[in-house]
């Protein structure tokens, strides 16, 4: 199940989601990285090292699937994880740490009693929704640079991150510094996963594909630059990727 919540998460949280277990046909799956802050709470655990907050990931991981999994999540924005943190989110690239430390043990257990109480996935929607309300730090905006970086690179005419950072009036060391505070990437390496993650969604009800064509429209030199990205992203080539993608886009089977 997923829910899009409305307005003031909406500027920070891009969906809510919900997974209750069923059969698996692998016991193994490669998870793509996403550049983006995740919260993921075990509902079939009572322990607060259990749950927990993982920053942007710059190549993927490997997870093992069960059938009995029950978990929540929180999938964040480009940089909307900031306001919930009391620290630079770069500090989480690559890395997790518990939901007893994001925020007091007391209330990690608490939010974690209400949601095992909830019997529905849309309550236990409402009960994350209203304990990450009272979270994120009031009034917060983002630095205006980082905003117009990440319309930028989102949906603008520029092709570098050298270009972005000129035009934002800071020295590109100062730009950076901004950036990765916020976002938890630098400028560069979040663009450059940007763009795969475009390629993954273009393809995403493909089996034949172009490779050539599809990577220069989307902004890579030839084929050989894609398969670079993709190796360092994705740990495959991009069609050992389509033989192996779940129904998920972001998940790959890893064979037994």
């Amino acid at each position: 199940m997923h829910y899009v919540p409305g307005p003031p998460l909406s500027e920070f949280v891009s969906l809510f989601w919900y997974f209750r277990g069923h059969e698996v046909s692998n016991a193994k799956e490669r998870v793509l990285p996403t550049g983006t802050v995740d919260l993921i709470i075990r509902l079939d655990s009572a322990r607060t090292s259990d749950s927990g907050i993982y920053g942007p990931r710059t190549r993927s991981v490997v997870i093992q699937t069960t059938s009995n999994q029950e978990l929540l999540g929180i999938h964040f924005k480009p940089g909307g994880a900031f306001p919930l943190l009391q620290f630079p989110v770069a500090e989480l690239q690559d890395r997790g740490i518990s939901l007893g430390d994001l925020c007091r043990e007391d209330e990690a257990q608490q939010v974690l009693g209400l949601l095992h109480e909830t019997p529905t996935g849309q309550g236990k929607f409402r009960v994350i929704e209203q304990w990450l309300l009272q979270l994120i730090r009031k009034e917060f905006h983002s630095h205006p640079a980082v905003t117009f970086a990440m319309r930028a690179f989102l949906t603008g005419p520029y092709g570098s991150t050298a270009e972005v950072a000129d035009k934002t009036g800071y020295s590109h060391r100062h730009f950076i510094e901004l950036f990765r505070n916020e976002v938890g990437l630098t400028p560069k390496r979040f663009h450059r996963l940007y763009r795969f993650r475009r390629v993954i969604q273009a393809v995403r009800q493909q089996t034949d594909v172009d490779w050539v064509d599809l990577g220069i429209s989307l902004g890579y030199f030839d084929q050989a630059h894609l398969i670079h990205d993709f190796r360092e992203f994705c740990g495959l080539t991009p069609t050992q990727y389509l033989g192996l993608r779940t129904s998920f886009p972001n998940h790959v089977r890893i064979p037994d």
